[in-house]
């Protein structure tokens, strides 16, 4: 297995994530951008202009943008440290692995975080093969991964991911709450018994959870925009990631 940086270093990138999505004026962005433009915020080293002042401009989207390493993956590896500026004639094939190629660093994020359960130990040997089947495809030629089914794939691995939640979520005993895809939407569960619950893939946009507990709960997929987390007992909670803690209200912020 070839070892993998899963978290975004944007000095090895070519600010890909600022080109490639498009995105529309809203909360989340103060400005329309089509797919495959540059931001006009993006700089000629490929960097931010208002990095350190996002959310004031109206970006705090890009704030809670995760990529998992796929940008320097695509830049540095996929496309031998090419950009788009310097070699037009890669910017579209640049600009569509790109969102394949987070797809599955992000799920290699997912395999890793599982693999780091000891409860999920009897499932270790069936996660370390999909961790090397899909690090394995990472390493694709720009057609090859866009040539990838990446719903079965992810058919392979999501029962291991599920299994390994269970398994880790059982130990917090006693019955645990389900749910899995809720709208919870602005919900008050403030000081909540949530222990060990699945929150898999819940909208839990503006949701008072304050207070909750919140030990050993899936978060996977869970939408916590604006979710108020203050004072909530994290511990142990699973799949959880820093884009979704940074969409959240957090102690401290």
């Amino acid at each position: 297995m070839t070892d993998l940086v899963l978290r975004a270093d944007c000095g090895r990138c070519a600010g890909l994530c600022c080109v490639a999505p498009a995105f529309a004026k809203s909360s989340d962005f103060a400005i329309d951008k089509p797919a495959g433009r540059a931001c006009p915020n993006l700089r000629d080293d490929f960097r931010c202009g208002i990095h350190d002042r996002l959310p004031q401009r109206g970006f705090p989207g890009c704030v809670v943008f995760d990529c998992f390493g796929a940008g320097q993956q695509v830049t540095q590896v996929t496309f031998g440290g090419r950009d788009w500026r310097a070699t037009p004639a890669i910017a579209a094939g640049m600009f569509a692995v790109l969102p394949v190629m987070r797809q599955l660093h992000e799920l290699l994020w997912y395999v890793t975080q599982a693999l780091e359960l000891p409860a999920a130990r009897r499932l270790h040997p069936r996660l370390e093969a999909a961790r090397d089947e899909t690090v394995d495809l990472t390493a694709g030629t720009p057609d090859e991964l866009l040539a990838l089914d990446l719903d079965a794939h992810r058919r392979r691995v999501n029962p291991l991911l599920q299994k390994a939640s269970e398994l880790a979520r059982a130990e917090a005993g006693g019955r645990r709450a389900d749910h899995r895809g809720a709208n919870l939407i602005g919900r008050r569960m403030r000081g909540a018994k949530l222990r060990g619950a699945s929150l898999r893939g819940a909208l839990l946009i503006g949701a008072d959870l304050r207070d909750a507990d919140l030990r050993l709960a899936d978060f996977t997929g869970a939408d916590l925009r604006g979710a108020d987390l203050r004072g909530a007992d994290l511990r142990g909670a699973l799949f959880l990631t820093e884009s979704q803690l940074k969409a959240a209200v957090t102690d401290g912020l």
